[in-house]
């Protein structure tokens, strides 16, 4: 498996951004919204993420930015959950909805339920997850 997050697949169009407020559709767990736009990305890769948490909730920047990086690492782990279940190319922006600081393992169990909610939502049809927990019985 490729953890990495390199630079390709991170979301940094402003134009891109623009459009996923506008057009995206979305799906959340709380406390974490996914809003997803599925489009022709400029690299070779499926998915280009990027990660928000608003001012308006957290004035100090040293919070806000341990909530992203907090995002960052629960996705770089659970990315594969995607990547190995879509053709498609999509843009993704994770948006932190919470009013206190979470723990990782928060952060990381409501990225995994947006992620397979995102899945469930795309890929109409026989899960791969569902025959993936027959075996854990």
């Amino acid at each position: 498996m490729d953890y990495k997050f390199p630079r390709r697949e991170k979301l940094k169009s402003k134009k891109l951004i623009e459009r996923l407020f506008a057009e995206g559709k979305a799906v959340s767990k709380f406390p974490i919204k996914l809003i997803y736009f599925e489009t022709a990305l400029p690299t070779e890769v499926p998915i280009q993420a990027g990660v928000t948490v608003p001012k308006k909730n957290f004035k100090s920047a040293v919070k806000r930015n341990r909530i992203k990086r907090m995002l960052r690492e629960a996705y770089r782990l659970n990315k594969p959950l995607v990547f190995n279940n879509t053709e498609r190319t999509f843009a993704f922006l994770f948006l932190y909805l919470g009013k206190d600081v979470p723990t990782y393992g928060e952060v990381e169990k409501a990225i995994k339920a947006v992620l397979k909610k995102f899945l469930a939502k795309s890929n109409p049809g026989p899960k791969p997850e569902i025959k993936a927990s027959d075996n854990e019985k």
